[in-house]
This record gives structure tokens, sequence and C-alpha cells, in this order.
């Protein structure tokens, strides 16, 4: 059965010890606390905003048990698959099937980011990935400033595999998004499309089954509140629910690196009242002095408070 992502999945952070473990108790917190929000339809492991690949492979599979475990599997957890090779990355994702995972969002060979990609090298990551694996898979668009970013042709022969039922598109060139999801949506009705253009959703709203991003982690409540008033055409409502976000925007995404992102939600959950800091792993490092003070107070002027956590 075809997993429905159409609503928000965030892609939450790993919460980690003063002391660099991983925090599985703050893990059972944040995972319940999203998993029992109505409309969130999955919880996103192991990406960029969960430092995925900082963790061993030991900490990854304790990491997608742990999400599971949150929801009492109420809400499917997806992992990330990152790993550099075909073959490896296939074993990476048996091993996640196997630890609970409900699906797969496939990251491109990172080699690609500089060197780009050989013609039909990213088709055949796909289908081998699935082949080894048997784990339903969604098709990851990246940046159209990478050499990792696909071309129309190579997203629609993705898409056409078996296994592969959704796409996250973060292509961040509004020419490119809106020639290459029609067409998308055109030779795969069934397709799920799912923005990841944290930085600036309103653009991508009226065009989406939905949303995969981090900025799920820290304001799930208002973030659904905007895919319903897209999928509605209701531009009034979605531009006032950006106006609202912007502050917190700002403070989240629109730092130096996109990197900071991750570092700025940890403090977006401290504020929240899901984390107690935001220690992160390295080669992150912490924000400058003041920053947890400036996300704070756009958090106040977006009205997004303290919540209270499930039993």
């Amino acid at each position: 059965m075809t997993l429905d992502l159409r609503g928000l999945n965030p892609a939450p952070v790993t919460p980690f010890t003063p002391d660099g473990a991983v925090d599985f108790d703050a893990i059972a917190r944040l995972g319940s606390w999203l998993g029992s929000i109505d409309g969130v339809k999955s919880l996103v492991v192991l990406g960029h905003a969960g430092e995925g690949t900082f963790l061993t492979e030991a900490e990854q599979l304790d990491v997608i048990r742990a999400f599971v475990a949150s929801t009492d599997g109420r809400v499917p957890v997806i992992a990330g698959i990152t790993k550099e090779g075909n073959k490896t990355a296939a074993i990476e994702a048996k091993a996640a099937v196997d630890a609970g995972a409900a699906a797969g969002l496939v990251y491109p060979s990172h080699g690609w980011l500089r060197f780009g990609y050989q013609p039909g090298a990213p088709q055949s990551r796909y289908q081998e990935i699935y082949e080894g694996s048997g784990l339903p898979l969604i098709l990851f668009q990246y940046p159209d400033n990478t050499k990792a970013t696909y071309d129309l042709q190579t997203q629609l022969d993705i898409a056409g595999q078996e296994g592969v039922f959704a796409t996250k598109n973060g292509v961040r060139n509004m020419r490119r998004w809106y020639t290459e999801i029609p067409a998308l949506r055109a030779a795969y009705p069934d397709l799920q499309v799912l923005s990841c253009h944290d930085e600036y959703l309103l653009p991508t709203m009226f065009d989406v089954d939905g949303l995969l991003v981090g900025y799920g982690n820290i304001a799930p409540e208002p973030l659904i509140e905007l895919i319903e008033a897209g999928k509605a055409r209701d531009y009034a409502r979605a531009h006032a629910i950006h106006e609202r976000l912007l502050p917190v925007t700002q403070n989240v995404y629109h730092r130096g690196s996109h990197m900071e992102g991750t570092v700025a939600l940890k403090w977006g959950l401290v504020h929240r009242g899901i984390l107690d800091h935001a220690t992160v792993r390295t080669p992150l490092l912490p924000l400058a002095d003041g920053a947890d003070a400036e996300i704070a107070a756009a958090f106040v002027q977006s009205g997004l408070g303290r919540v209270t956590v499930p039993a």
C-alpha cells in the first residue's frame, strides 16, 4: 500500500545530550508531539536537519527505532538514504526496513554535487536501492545551483520506476518549478509532490500535495494551515500565514549558511519546550552569541509558544 504523504512531513532534528550522545528521551518527546498533530503524515529522519550523516551506522538505526517507538507506530517513519554507492545505499535501505522505516528519501551520491553525474546514473541508483531493499522511495530533487540537480527527463525516468511514489522538490528555481512540476503531474498523476523550500514556501504552496521540511519541527500547526490554504487556492490566507511566520523564517533560514538552520531549529525547539539545549555535532557549530534570544523573540512575534508533550 502506498504511503499517503499529502500533508505535513516534518524532518525531525536528532537531539543530543550535552556530552554529544543521541538523546533518546528527547526523541521520545519530539516524536510524540509531532506524531500527535492532525495533519502530520510522516516523520522523515536522518536527513540534513537530522544530522543523519554525522551519526554512526548503529546510531542511525537506533534513531529510526526511537522515532518509530515515539508514536507507537501511528505515524510512518521515513529514513534518509545517503550512502555514496548503489550497493552500500541498498544495504543501508535494507537495514532501515529492518529498523522499522516505511519508506526512504534517496539522496544523490554526494560526489555528484562537485562533479555532476553520468546520464542514467541516478536512474540506476533508485532501481538498485529498491531492488535490494523493497523500500518505497521518494525522488529527491536538489537545488538548481548544484551539479546534483536532475534534469526533467531524469526526474521523469525515476518517477516512472517501480517503488518510487513521491518527490521532494527543492529546485529553488521557479522557472524550472513552473515547467517541471506540471510535466511530472501530467506524466504521473499519482506521484505525490512535496515542496521542501523551507526559506520561501509561499510560491510553491499552490502546486503541491504537501511539505517535507525541517521547518515542520518547529511550526507544524501553521504549516498545516498553510498547506490547507494552498490546496484551497486561498492566496490571502496563505499569504497571511506566510507573513505571520516571516520572523521565524528569517531567523531560522535566512542565515549565512543553510546548514545553520539545523542549529536554529534546535533553538526553536528549546523555545517550544521540547529540547533543553541546542547541542549539535561537528562540523556544525553553535550559532553566534545572542542568536538564541533573537530566535526566541521571533517565535514570540509569530505566536509560537511552549507546547504540551503527550504522555
